[in-house]
Protein backbone atom coordinates (compact mmCIF):
# COMPACT_ATOMS: atom_id res chain seq x y z
CA UNK A 1 0.00 0.00 0.00
CA UNK A 2 1.46 3.37 -1.47
CA UNK A 3 1.77 6.21 1.06
CA UNK A 4 1.89 9.73 -0.02
CA UNK A 5 3.26 12.13 2.81
CA UNK A 6 2.18 15.71 2.09
CA UNK A 7 3.61 18.47 3.97
CA UNK A 8 2.36 22.07 3.64
CA UNK A 9 5.53 24.32 3.88
CA UNK A 10 6.36 28.26 4.01
CA UNK A 11 10.13 29.15 4.74
CA UNK A 12 11.46 25.65 6.46
CA UNK A 13 14.47 25.76 5.24
CA UNK A 14 15.47 25.15 8.56
CA UNK A 15 13.44 22.35 8.99
CA UNK A 16 12.49 20.48 5.40
CA UNK A 17 15.57 18.46 4.45
CA UNK A 18 16.27 16.93 8.45
CA UNK A 19 12.24 16.37 8.08
CA UNK A 20 12.56 14.55 4.25
CA UNK A 21 15.99 12.43 5.07
CA UNK A 22 14.24 11.15 8.32
CA UNK A 23 10.83 10.65 6.69
CA UNK A 24 12.90 8.34 4.06
CA UNK A 25 15.34 6.60 6.01
CA UNK A 26 11.97 5.51 7.85
CA UNK A 27 10.37 4.42 5.08
CA UNK A 28 12.55 1.90 3.15
CA UNK A 29 10.88 -0.88 1.59
CA UNK A 30 7.57 0.90 1.86
CA UNK A 31 6.40 2.14 -1.73
CA UNK A 32 6.61 6.20 -0.83
CA UNK A 33 6.31 9.40 -2.38
CA UNK A 34 7.30 13.17 -0.75
CA UNK A 35 5.31 15.61 -1.56
CA UNK A 36 5.86 19.78 0.02
CA UNK A 37 3.11 21.78 -1.07
CA UNK A 38 4.87 25.42 -0.64
CA UNK A 39 3.51 28.46 -0.53
CA UNK A 40 5.96 30.64 -1.93
CA UNK A 41 8.72 30.11 0.69
CA UNK A 42 11.32 33.78 -0.34
CA UNK A 43 14.53 30.77 1.33
CA UNK A 44 15.66 27.57 0.16
CA UNK A 45 12.85 25.46 0.82
CA UNK A 46 11.53 24.25 -2.56
CA UNK A 47 15.10 23.43 -3.32
CA UNK A 48 16.41 21.81 -0.07
CA UNK A 49 13.04 19.68 -0.85
CA UNK A 50 13.74 19.02 -4.53
CA UNK A 51 17.77 17.92 -3.97
CA UNK A 52 16.27 15.29 -0.97
CA UNK A 53 13.69 14.18 -3.77
CA UNK A 54 10.42 15.85 -3.26
CA UNK A 55 7.69 16.42 -5.46
CA UNK A 56 7.51 20.46 -4.91
CA UNK A 57 4.22 21.72 -5.51
CA UNK A 58 4.05 25.97 -6.14
CA UNK A 59 0.83 26.50 -4.66
CA UNK A 60 -1.29 29.59 -5.27
CA UNK A 61 -2.44 30.32 -2.16
CA UNK A 62 -1.01 30.93 1.50
CA UNK A 63 -3.33 28.74 2.79
CA UNK A 64 -2.60 25.20 4.75
CA UNK A 65 -5.92 23.85 3.70
CA UNK A 66 -5.71 24.67 0.19
CA UNK A 67 -1.69 23.80 -0.03
CA UNK A 68 -2.87 20.11 1.57
CA UNK A 69 -5.62 19.75 -0.58
CA UNK A 70 -3.54 20.50 -3.60
CA UNK A 71 -1.05 17.84 -2.39
CA UNK A 72 -3.75 15.26 -2.06
CA UNK A 73 -4.95 16.34 -5.89
CA UNK A 74 -1.45 14.93 -7.47
CA UNK A 75 -0.85 12.08 -4.65
CA UNK A 76 -0.81 8.57 -5.80
CA UNK A 77 -0.92 6.90 -2.49
CA UNK A 78 -3.89 4.89 -1.18
CA UNK A 79 -2.73 6.31 2.52
CA UNK A 80 -2.73 10.14 2.76
CA UNK A 81 0.00 11.71 5.40
CA UNK A 82 -0.11 15.25 6.13
CA UNK A 83 2.82 16.55 8.36
CA UNK A 84 3.77 19.45 9.27
CA UNK A 85 7.66 20.08 8.39
CA UNK A 86 8.52 21.23 12.30
CA UNK A 87 6.98 17.75 13.13
CA UNK A 88 8.84 14.31 13.60
CA UNK A 89 6.78 11.22 13.08
CA UNK A 90 7.35 8.22 15.57
CA UNK A 91 10.11 5.39 14.20
CA UNK A 92 8.00 3.01 12.35
CA UNK A 93 4.79 4.95 11.84
CA UNK A 94 4.08 3.74 8.19
CA UNK A 95 3.17 -0.05 9.90
CA UNK A 96 1.36 1.59 12.58
CA UNK A 97 -1.06 3.38 10.28
CA UNK A 98 -1.09 0.15 8.08
CA UNK A 99 -2.17 -1.80 11.30
CA UNK A 100 -4.85 0.98 12.13
CA UNK A 101 -6.52 0.75 8.61
CA UNK A 102 -6.24 -2.59 8.62
CA UNK A 103 -8.29 -2.97 12.10
CA UNK A 104 -11.10 -0.25 10.22
CA UNK A 105 -9.76 3.17 11.09
CA UNK A 106 -9.43 5.30 8.06
CA UNK A 107 -8.18 8.41 9.30
CA UNK A 108 -6.20 9.03 12.73
CA UNK A 109 -3.46 10.34 14.24
CA UNK A 110 -0.42 10.31 16.90
CA UNK A 111 -0.16 11.35 20.18
CA UNK A 112 2.57 14.23 20.63
CA UNK A 113 5.00 15.39 22.79
CA UNK A 114 7.30 18.28 22.69
CA UNK A 115 11.12 18.59 21.40
CA UNK A 116 11.35 19.95 25.31
CA UNK A 117 12.03 19.22 29.00
CA UNK A 118 9.30 21.57 30.32
CA UNK A 119 7.33 20.18 32.91
CA UNK A 120 4.28 22.40 31.73
CA UNK A 121 4.90 21.17 28.17
CA UNK A 122 4.73 17.42 29.20
CA UNK A 123 1.23 18.00 30.48
CA UNK A 124 -0.66 18.88 27.29
CA UNK A 125 1.16 16.41 25.58
CA UNK A 126 -0.50 14.04 28.36
CA UNK A 127 -3.76 15.16 27.30
CA UNK A 128 -3.16 13.89 23.57
CA UNK A 129 -3.78 10.64 24.27
CA UNK A 130 -7.76 11.37 24.75
CA UNK A 131 -10.19 11.50 21.57
CA UNK A 132 -11.51 14.55 22.31
CA UNK A 133 -11.27 17.34 19.79
CA UNK A 134 -9.63 19.64 21.96
CA UNK A 135 -6.69 17.64 21.98
CA UNK A 136 -6.29 17.28 19.06
CA UNK A 137 -4.47 19.73 16.48
CA UNK A 138 -1.67 19.24 12.98
CA UNK A 139 0.81 19.08 14.80
CA UNK A 140 0.23 15.48 15.65
CA UNK A 141 0.06 14.53 11.82
CA UNK A 142 -2.98 13.17 10.11
CA UNK A 143 -3.62 10.05 8.10
CA UNK A 144 -6.38 9.40 5.80
CA UNK A 145 -7.07 6.66 3.02
CA UNK A 146 -6.80 8.64 -0.43
CA UNK A 147 -10.74 6.75 -0.68
CA UNK A 148 -11.59 8.58 2.48
CA UNK A 149 -10.16 11.99 1.48
CA UNK A 150 -12.45 11.72 -1.40
CA UNK A 151 -15.97 11.33 -0.10
CA UNK A 152 -15.07 14.05 2.41
CA UNK A 153 -14.10 16.97 -0.95
CA UNK A 154 -10.94 17.20 1.54
CA UNK A 155 -10.07 20.01 3.68
CA UNK A 156 -11.93 23.13 3.85
CA UNK A 157 -9.97 25.68 0.94
CA UNK A 158 -11.20 28.58 2.54
CA UNK A 159 -10.14 27.82 5.82
CA UNK A 160 -6.91 29.80 7.10
CA UNK A 161 -7.43 28.61 10.82
CA UNK A 162 -8.16 25.29 12.71
CA UNK A 163 -8.94 23.81 9.23
CA UNK A 164 -7.80 20.38 10.63
CA UNK A 165 -10.54 20.16 13.46
CA UNK A 166 -13.30 20.95 10.72
CA UNK A 167 -11.43 18.25 8.76
CA UNK A 168 -12.11 15.55 11.51
CA UNK A 169 -15.51 16.93 12.83
CA UNK A 170 -16.75 15.68 9.32
CA UNK A 171 -14.52 13.10 9.23
CA UNK A 172 -15.78 11.41 12.44
CA UNK A 173 -19.45 11.45 11.16
CA UNK A 174 -18.37 8.95 8.59
CA UNK A 175 -15.25 6.84 9.37
CA UNK A 176 -13.76 5.85 12.91
CA UNK A 177 -11.26 7.74 14.52
CA UNK A 178 -7.55 6.28 15.79
CA UNK A 179 -5.18 8.46 18.00
CA UNK A 180 -2.26 5.85 17.60
CA UNK A 181 -0.27 4.99 20.67
CA UNK A 182 2.98 6.40 19.67
CA UNK A 183 4.52 9.96 19.92
CA UNK A 184 5.05 12.70 16.92
CA UNK A 185 7.94 14.79 17.97
CA UNK A 186 6.56 18.45 17.79
CA UNK A 187 8.96 22.01 17.99
CA UNK A 188 8.10 23.82 21.24
CA UNK A 189 8.80 27.15 19.21
CA UNK A 190 5.79 28.86 19.90
CA UNK A 191 6.24 28.54 23.64
CA UNK A 192 9.73 29.86 23.53
CA UNK A 193 8.35 33.00 21.96
CA UNK A 194 5.80 33.26 24.54
CA UNK A 195 4.84 32.26 27.87
CA UNK A 196 3.55 28.86 28.29
CA UNK A 197 0.43 30.21 29.77
CA UNK A 198 -0.19 32.75 26.72
CA UNK A 199 -0.13 29.99 23.95
CA UNK A 200 -2.72 27.71 26.36
CA UNK A 201 -4.79 31.22 26.55
CA UNK A 202 -4.73 31.69 22.76
CA UNK A 203 -5.56 28.10 21.75
CA UNK A 204 -8.53 27.79 23.95
CA UNK A 205 -9.76 31.41 23.28
CA UNK A 206 -9.37 30.49 19.48
CA UNK A 207 -10.82 26.82 19.91
CA UNK A 208 -13.96 28.17 21.58
CA UNK A 209 -13.86 31.24 19.28
CA UNK A 210 -14.89 28.24 16.21
CA UNK A 211 -17.16 26.37 18.42
CA UNK A 212 -19.32 29.31 18.23
CA UNK A 213 -18.86 29.99 14.77
CA UNK A 214 -16.90 32.69 14.92
CA UNK A 215 -15.77 33.95 11.43
CA UNK A 216 -12.30 32.99 10.00
CA UNK A 217 -11.08 36.51 9.89
CA UNK A 218 -11.77 37.36 13.44
CA UNK A 219 -10.36 33.81 14.84
CA UNK A 220 -6.84 35.04 12.78
CA UNK A 221 -7.30 38.62 14.32
CA UNK A 222 -7.66 37.47 17.77
CA UNK A 223 -5.14 34.67 17.67
CA UNK A 224 -2.57 37.31 15.80
CA UNK A 225 -3.41 39.89 19.25
CA UNK A 226 -3.14 37.14 21.64
CA UNK A 227 0.62 35.94 20.88
CA UNK A 228 3.57 35.98 18.73
CA UNK A 229 3.63 32.93 16.39
CA UNK A 230 7.05 31.99 14.79
CA UNK A 231 4.78 31.64 11.33
CA UNK A 232 2.95 35.11 11.26
CA UNK A 233 2.84 35.44 8.00
CA UNK A 234 1.00 32.21 7.18
CA UNK A 235 -1.79 33.74 9.60
CA UNK A 236 -2.52 37.10 7.94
Amino acid sequence: MEMSVIIPTLNEEKNIGKLLIYLKNQLQGVAFELIVADAGSSDNTSEISMKNGAIVLNCERMCRAHQMNEGARIAKGAILYFVHADARPPANFFEAIQSAINHGYELGCFRFKFDSNRFLLAINSYFTRFKALAFRGGDQTLYITEGAFKKLNGFNGKMRIMEEYDFIIRAKKLFKFKVIPKEVIVSARKYEENSYWRVNFANLVVFTLFRWGASQQFMLNTYNRLINHPKAESLK
